[in-house]
């Protein structure tokens, strides 16, 4: 949940404790960010002058650290997608102190009331970040996109390039875009039906104040978004592939969800009165939701929550990595300022596509990577989880004593899990003799902002 409306502070307070409980980083070291004020300055040497291409960026409004700009060509039949990326290696060395630094924290960090970034924002929100205010280093990924959706490397390279235009997702309008944005979102959106890909993409939470009070909701991912998306997507698959012909790389795998969470998951579409055909798989389910409707995006939202995280591993003969929500072969190369292992898929990338063996210090570290970046991803789940109890709190606070239709989703060795089916909270009850799919009435006994998550009592 990294977009809050709290226009009465309910929330700062308890956000500031989870800042302190998870060790969230506040700010830099004073060396760290004198070291990324000598980095800023370093002279381009290696990039070519890409400066004629009509770059632009497409991101959340208030965003500055842009890690991808883009443009389009078209090659025959084929888009050709020119997909910048900010060459952090340019700025941060092996074994400097920005790199020592970023080890450490693994990714940006994300909470509502703001986030702890990888780098400095010299670097991420400056002479890294691709934005529109003169010339910036990028490594650009030439993805040659066919009719069908399939995507492949064309060439990378080391540029200078110059985005025209910092878009925003809610206001951006079609003719801001390059020509075939949404032909070759399109796609690549075709290309993962066929192959029967079942990516969840559901809309981020956000508390918003209706009428005076707080209440949780979906903030609907707009088209121009999940258009954004396919070009991220496109890239990754891209780079994955020819990491993986040449035996090296750094992939992200995920395995298909497990029986007991499919179970679940019906469970959870019976609560919000959805209708899952019982011969329907999850992926044929899944393609059938509309993220518009708060119900189905709920439920997205627990698809996501039910499955087996993604991992990383690097390369192994004879372990095809695999990525069950994608369908393919996938690898993250496209955000090396928030994440500190792109930035390895992408030098990697960069020196192979060129005819160079992979950098000793890349594949030595993609050894290293999924130990770091498995806690990234834990510490990143456990505030987002810790928020979402806290903004349920917030939502449901003045409301003790209220009574709510729920359904049991789950049953383990710590009791029952439910879903309000109402309301887009699940929480755990104490109730005895309940079987998955059950329906409880029950009854709001605490919820403290001060003390999440909430507690509820079951009444029948």
């Amino acid at each position: 949940m990294k977009t809050l409306v709290d226009p009465h502070n309910a929330l700062s307070q308890g956000l500031a404790g989870l800042r302190s409980r998870f060790k969230v980083p506040d700010g830099f070291p004073p060396e760290v960010r004198a070291a990324a004020q000598a980095a800023a300055q370093r002279p381009l040497s290696e990039h070519v002058d890409r400066t004629d291409r009509p770059f632009v960026t497409l991101d959340p409004a208030a965003s500055t650290d842009l890690d991808q700009a883009f443009t389009i060509e078209r090659s025959g039949d084929d888009l050709l997608l020119q997909y910048a990326i900010a060459d952090v290696s340019w700025f941060v060395r092996d074994g400097d102190l920005l790199d020592q630094e970023a080890w450490k924290r693994g990714a940006t960090l994300y909470l509502p009331d703001g986030k702890a970034s990888l780098y400095p924002r010299e670097l991420s929100e400056g002479a890294a970040s691709l934005l529109p205010t003169g010339p910036r280093p990028a490594v650009v990924f030439a993805v040659r996109v066919a009719p069908d959706g399939e995507a492949m490397l064309d060439g990378v390279e080391r540029a200078v390039i110059r985005s025209v235009a910092k878009l925003a997702y809610d206001k951006v309008t079609p003719a801001e875009l390059p020509d075939g944005f949404a032909e070759l979102a399109e796609r690549v959106r075709g290309a993962e039906a066929r192959r029967g890909a079942s990516r969840v993409d559901p809309p981020e939470q956000e508390v918003a104040s209706v009428d005076g009070r707080l209440q949780l909701r979906f903030r609907p991912r707009t088209p121009a978004e999940d258009q954004n998306a396919a070009l991220s997507l496109a890239t990754n698959m891209a780079v994955a592939q020819l990491l993986q012909a040449h035996q090296t790389g750094l992939f992200r795998v995920m395995p298909e969800p497990d029986e007991r969470a499919v179970k679940r998951l019906r469970q959870t579409a019976k609560a919000f009165g959805l209708a899952w055909p019982q011969m329907a798989s999850l992926a044929q389910y899944e393609l059938t939701l509309d993220p518009d409707d708060p119900k189905a995006a709920a439920f997205m939202l627990a698809i996501r929550r039910a499955s087996t995280a993604a991992t990383y591993v690097p390369y192994s003969e004879g372990a095809p990595p695999w990525h069950a929500a994608m369908a393919a072969t996938y690898a993250h190369a496209t955000a090396p300022l928030r994440r500190l292992a792109d930035r390895y898929v992408v030098d990697t990338a960069l020196a192979i596509a060129n005819g160079r063996p992979p950098l000793a210090a890349a594949v030595e570290a993609f050894a290293k990577l999924p130990k770091v970046m498995a806690r990234a991803d834990a510490q990143a789940g456990q505030i987002d989880r810790a928020v979402i109890d806290l903004a349920e709190s917030v939502m449901l606070h003045g409301r003790e004593g209220e009574s709510f239709r729920a359904v049991v989703t789950d049953i383990d060795e710590r009791g029952a899990r439910m879903q309000l089916c109402e309301l887009p909270v699940v929480a755990r009850i104490t109730a005895h003799k309940v079987e998955v799919g059950d329906a409880l009435q029950v009854r709001l006994a605490a919820a403290n902002p001060d003390a999440p998550p909430a507690v509820f009592e079951r009444v029948a």
